[in-house]
């Protein structure tokens, strides 16, 4: 009876103390959310598309006065990513349109899912529509090239070229990174998620931006302006991790369709891109899709709208001229 009465206290100690642990990842993780939100506000506009809240920032030229160009960005992304360089370098060209894509930065998730590339190129399509871009130039960029690429290929109609900036295009053999194999787990996504957004250190998320801009350096003041605790924020953590999931099945249904892409593509992708392969991807575009001009940037990584500005930007030109919009 004694070690029945004392396993029971600890049992209930314990109880105590994980409802203790729980709330206080629960009220950090709160606290950390409403500070990212108080340092980087939404900057653009929040339209209704169907019941989905989406995000997006208008710059450059007056609505029907230039061509219009769509940016989406990359995974764990917002479009604080596209506003830093890229979209200033374009605003006195273009008429240009910047989405969050579903679940991350300030646009709604649109299932629990995390949303596939197709269902968030109709979405993005249709908030384009929405703005008055029927036809625009659609740049993606990592995950944002699939999402481009989805868009091009179910509603050719809406989209007068496509430029791919270290766009994901077809299946790989590498196996989904671990971490994301945690959170897009369903213990991971209720467990995990919580305490990286509460206790996440500032050095791991400095870190986690070397690898991505690698070899190059993090430009000065990307991480002020991009805002990195917004992707840390639960939500976008959750999204983001079931998009990673499902994003090898969901190239590979879509890759066998490319060759129906028949809008100018421009496709860019830097020779030192060690997270999305240019020979597997960027050269694979320009076998299969006979409209793709492929422009290989010498020793440059993941990131070309940043440290390869102009190359992009000088693309878009390209891909305005070739569809006649110039």
């Amino acid at each position: 009876m004694k070690w029945t009465r004392s396993a029971s206290k600890v049992l209930i100690y314990a109880g105590l103390a994980l409802t203790a642990a729980a709330a206080l990842t629960v009220w950090q993780a709160g606290r950390r959310e409403a500070a990212a939100v108080a340092s980087h506000p939404p900057s653009g506009q929040i339209l209704m598309v169907g019941s989905h809240r989406v995000h997006v920032v208008e710059m450059g030229c007056p609505k029907g006065s230039a061509p219009d160009l769509v940016l989406i960005h990359g995974s764990s992304g917002n479009t604080r990513d596209m506003t830093f360089r890229l979209a200033p370098a374009l605003a006195e060209e273009f008429r240009i349109l910047i989405f969050d894509r579903p679940g991350l930065g300030y646009s709604d998730r649109i299932n629990a899912t995390g949303a596939s590339i197709r269902q968030q190129a109709a979405l993005l399509q249709q908030a384009a529509a929405q703005m008055g871009a029927d036809r625009p130039i659609v740049l993606g960029q990592s995950y944002g090239g699939a999402v481009a690429l989805a868009w091009a290929v179910d509603r050719p109609e809406s989209v007068s070229a496509l430029v791919t900036v270290a766009g994901v295009a077809y299946p790989w053999a590498t196996p989904l990174d671990p971490l994301y194999r945690v959170t897009s787990s369903r213990a991971g996504s209720a467990v995990v998620v919580p305490l990286l957004t509460a206790f996440v250190p500032g050095f791991a998320v400095s870190r986690s931006l070397q690898d991505v801009f690698a070899p190059q350096a993090v430009p000065e003041g990307y991480a002020a302006h991009f805002g990195p605790s917004l992707t840390l924020r639960r939500g976008s953590l959750r999204a983001n991790a079931r998009q990673r999931a499902n994003l090898l099945d969901e190239v590979t249904e879509l890759a066998p369709r490319y060759g129906e892409i028949s809008v100018p593509v421009e496709v860019l992708h830097g020779s030192a891109d060690d997270l999305v392969s240019p020979e597997l991807h960027a050269r694979g575009l320009a076998r299969n899709v006979n409209s793709a001009q492929l422009t290989l940037l010498d020793g440059i990584g993941h990131m070309p709208q940043h440290v390869a500005t102009e190359d992009v930007a000088a693309a878009v030109r390209r891909a305005a001229l070739r569809a006649q919009l110039r």
